[in-house]
């Protein structure tokens, strides 16, 4: 029996795969509220690998606070251009001084969020299409010991705070999220017209699915409207091949339905993001931890992207709370539907939450006694790792939106 508070119990309420009505959300990579989480975190993890180059440890900081304030364009076929830049404020607090050395974590910021731009919006000129400033406060100078040859402690809670994971995906999330990233993979590799900002919204009705995308097409890729028609026919097709690899259910593709081809409105863009004209954009407005905004579910309200890995609850838990729901519907059998919370308490060790309650549904012939054990066990075993989560965030292995 562990020691940990483990809790074990039916879940309230039928697995989502059996629920009538479904809605799943994923923003793209280059959807504004996408661009701040990936920026945020990108500052997040190069501040970490500069404080652990230096001093040998990750320092205070927390960068979870950008914010986007959208531009202005004025796209045309074959290209038009930026009017207003687009402006990205970096807010958050870093360990500047430490000892006798000095820190340039505001460089390291505005480094990395220019890297980030340039690989995920490369359409978006920076310094000319966006300008990116930074206005970090002072942060503690206290060492988090995490890394290191010896035994390494285990970090205090700095919230009292919690986080939620669910598994496994359903038809619906696995077409949304799988979408928009291979739209953004191998699609957009050969279809160049289109841009990262690519949204996709997904509702299922009984055994329909119905998928909205709304896809920024680049103007420089786009001749004329007949150009214009044809990607986003390709695009629905695409989305409609990628969904019938996850169901057997009837699925409908829209693309682009606020287009108006008579009177020439349509979703066209010089840089392949919204921000571009007038969607702002902020950390934690966008994505869960597991990609994607899943109203059928629980799902915490704290921003996961740019929160210190180290102690930092509103990244930990929800990161480590969807690594356990994934690892126990791979390694269990007879689990439907599974949720975890993780709740900690400010002080607490984060190996050591005030509750990990993991709620089951588990299939028609199958008792929650028969699972209990094996649920408890590999909960357990993810907190006495939790700090491997610390690791793989600044090693880039995992996700945060």
């Amino acid at each position: 029996m562990s020691e940990r508070n483990i809790r074990v119990e039916p879940i309230d309420r039928q697995a989502v795969e059996d629920q009538e009505v479904e809605i799943v959300e994923r923003k793209g990579i280059g959807h504004p509220d996408s661009i701040c989480d990936g920026v945020a975190e990108s500052v997040s993890s190069a501040l970490a690998r500069e404080y652990i180059d230096r001093v040998g440890e990750v320092l205070h900081f927390n960068t979870d606070e950008t914010q986007l304030v959208a531009g202005e364009a004025a796209p045309a076929f074959g290209g038009g251009e930026v009017v207003d830049p687009i402006y990205l404020l970096i807010v958050g607090r870093a360990t500047k001084h430490y000892g006798d050395q000095t820190i340039p974590a505001e460089t390291i910021a505005l480094r990395a969020a220019r890297e980030y731009l340039e690989e995920t919006v490369p359409y978006l000129e920076v310094g000319e299409d966006i300008v990116v400033d930074v206005k970090l406060g002072e942060g503690s100078g206290d060492l988090q010991e995490v890394f290191g040859e010896d035994e390494v402690s285990v970090p205090m809670a700095n919230d009292t705070s919690f986080g939620v994971g669910h598994a496994p995906l359903t038809e619906t999330e696995q077409i949304v999220l799988e979408a928009e990233r291979r739209l953004n993979g191998e699609f957009a590799a050969e279809n160049p017209y289109l841009g990262p900002d690519v949204k996709l919204m997904g509702k299922r009705e009984g055994d329909r699915i119905d998928v909205t995308v709304a896809a920024a097409m680049i103007d420089e890729h786009v001749p004329d409207m007949d150009a214009y028609v044809d990607a986003v026919e390709s695009v629905r097709e695409f989305v409609e091949d990628v969904a019938h690899e996850h169901t057997d259910r009837e699925v409908t593709v829209h693309v682009n339905t606020a287009d108006d081809y008579e009177e020439g409105s349509i979703y066209l863009t010089v840089t392949g993001t919204s921000a571009e004209q007038g969607d702002d954009g902020s950390v934690g407005r966008g994505n869960r931890a597991n990609g994607l905004i899943t109203p059928n579910r629980s799902m915490s309200m704290e921003a996961t992207s740019g929160k210190n890995p180290v102690n930092h609850i509103g990244k930990i838990y929800n990161l480590l709370s969807t690594e356990i729901a994934e690892q126990v519907v791979a390694d269990v059998d007879g689990i439907r539907d599974l949720r975890v919370r993780l709740l900690s308490q400010i002080g607490r060790p984060i190996d050591q939450p005030h509750v990990a309650d993991v709620h089951v549904v588990t299939e028609d012939d199958v008792a929650l006694s028969d699972v209990e054990g094996d649920v408890e066990a590999i909960v357990d075993d993810e907190l006495a790792n939790v700090t491997d989560i610390t690791r793989r965030v600044i090693d880039g292995e995992l996700s945060t939106f």
